[in-house]
C-alpha cells in the first residue's frame, strides 16, 4: 500500500474537523464514538435461514403487499399472527377500506413501554424484500428472543401498513395510527426497523445525503445506522452502544434535522409527531441499496448473516432500555 504523505493526511484530517463543525453547527451531530456497551443477558442466536424463509414468503407468496389490494395485506398480517402465534389487530379505514396494524406485547402490562416496528407494505407492487420485508422479518425472529427475556418494562412490537407511497407523510399511515393511540403513555422510545438486510463490502458503495460526509463514515456499506433528531440523542447512543457490544457488525449513527435527506424516511417520524422520541435502525436504503423501489429488491439480493446481527443488536438494545 503506497503511504499517503502526511501533509495530505494533516489537511485531510482538518477537513474532517471542519465538516464535522459544520454539521455540528447545522444541528446535526455524528456520534462516531459511542463505546461498546456489554450485553446485560446472553444474546440468543438468530438463524440467517429463518430470516431469508420470511422474506421470501413476504416477497414470493405473498406479493404483492400493495395498498391498491386490502386483501393481500390481510394476508401479510394473518401471516404475521400465524408466526408470532397472536397478536392484536387495530383496524383503521383509508378510503373506504379497512386495513390493520398488528401488535404482539411482552413484559409488564403496566408502566413505561418501548416500541419495536416495521412496516409490512411494499412500494409500487414491487417484492420489496429489503424494503421492508427485511425488518418485518427481523420482527418476527426478535419475538421469541423477547418472549424469554426478563423484561422491567413493556415492550411493543407493532407491524405498520400503509408506510409507502400515496400514504407516506400523510395521515394515512399505520403508524400515525399507532402514535396517536398511545397519547398519554409514557414510552420511553420508538425503534423502526426500516431495511435492514444489504450489505456491500465495495468501496464507494455507500454514499451520503451530504458532502463531506464520507469523512466520518464509512464509504463501504458494511454497517448498520441509527438515525433520529437532535433531540433523539440519548436514545440513539443507547441504542448504539448496546447494538455494538452485541455483536461485531459495525454501528454508526446520525442526528440530524428532518431536512437532512433520509433521516425521517421511516415510520419513526410519526411518533415525533406526537412528542415522543424515536430513531430507524436502517441500512441506509437508497444511499446503499440501488435495488430501493424497483422490481431488483429481491430476497436472493439480502446478506442473511449479517441481517441476523441487526436482529440481536435490536435485542441487546431494547433489552438495555427496558431496564
Amino acid at each position: 500500500m503506497r503511504r499517503v504523505p502526511k501533509s495530505i493526511r494533516i489537511a485531510s484530517a482538518l477537513f474532517a474537523v471542519v465538516v464535522a463543525s459544520i454539521l455540528v453547527g447545522a444541528n446535526c451531530v455524528a456520534q462516531p464514538f459511542v463505546g461498546r456497551v456489554a450485553p446485560l443477558s446472553p444474546i440468543p442466536s438468530v438463524d440467517p435461514e429463518r430470516l431469508r424463509a420470511h422474506v421470501r414468503a413476504l416477497t414470493v407468496d405473498l406479493h404483492p403487499r400493495s395498498h391498491r389490494d386490502p386483501a393481500r395485506l390481510d394476508a401479510v398480517a394473518h401471516y404475521i399472527e400465524k408466526t408470532l402465534g397472536g397478536g392484536e389487530e387495530q383496524t383503521f379505514t383509508v378510503g373506504g377500506a379497512t386495513y390493520r396494524n398488528v401488535v404482539l406485547s411482552f413484559g409488564p402490562e403496566h408502566g413505561e413501554r418501548i416500541v419495536v416496528g416495521a412496516h409490512y407494505d411494499a412500494a409500487g407492487g414491487h417484492p420489496g424484500a429489503d424494503d421492508n420485508a427485511s425488518g418485518v422479518a427481523g420482527l418476527l425472529e426478535l419475538a421469541p428472543m423477547l418472549a424469554a427475556a426478563k423484561l422491567n418494562a413493556r415492550v411493543d412490537l407493532v407491524f405498520w401498513t400503509l408506510e409507502e407511497p400515496p400514504h407516506f407523510r400523510t395521515p394515512n399511515m399505520g403508524s400515525v395510527d399507532h402514535a396517536k393511540r398511545l397519547r398519554g403513555a409514557r414510552v420511553r422510545g420508538v425503534l423502526s426497523l426500516e431495511m435492514i438486510g444489504f450489505f456491500s463490502d465495495a468501496e464507494g458503495s455507500q454514499r451520503f445525503p451530504a458532502p463531506g460526509m464520507g469523512l466520518l463514515y464509512p464509504t463501504r456499506g458494511d454497517f448498520i445506522a441509527v438515525v433520529g433528531r437532535p433531540a433523539d440523542r440519548a436514545l440513539t447512543a443507547t441504542i448504539k452502544g448496546a447494538m455494538r457490544g452485541a455483536t461485531e457488525l459495525p454501528v454508526y449513527s446520525l442526528n440530524a434535522p428532518a431536512a437532512v435527506q433520509g433521516v425521517d424516511w421511516s415510520d419513526h417520524r410519526s411518533y415525533w409527531a406526537e412528542g415522543f422520541t424515536a430513531v430507524m435502525i436502517t441500512d441506509t436504503s437508497f444511499l446503499r441499496n440501488d435495488r430501493y423501489h424497483t422490481p431488483r429488491d429481491t430476497f436472493d439480493t439480502l446478506d442473511y448473516s449479517r441481517m441476523a446481527k441487526v436482529v440481536q443488536g435490536a435485542f441487546a438494545a431494547v433489552v438495555r432500555l427496558a431496564q
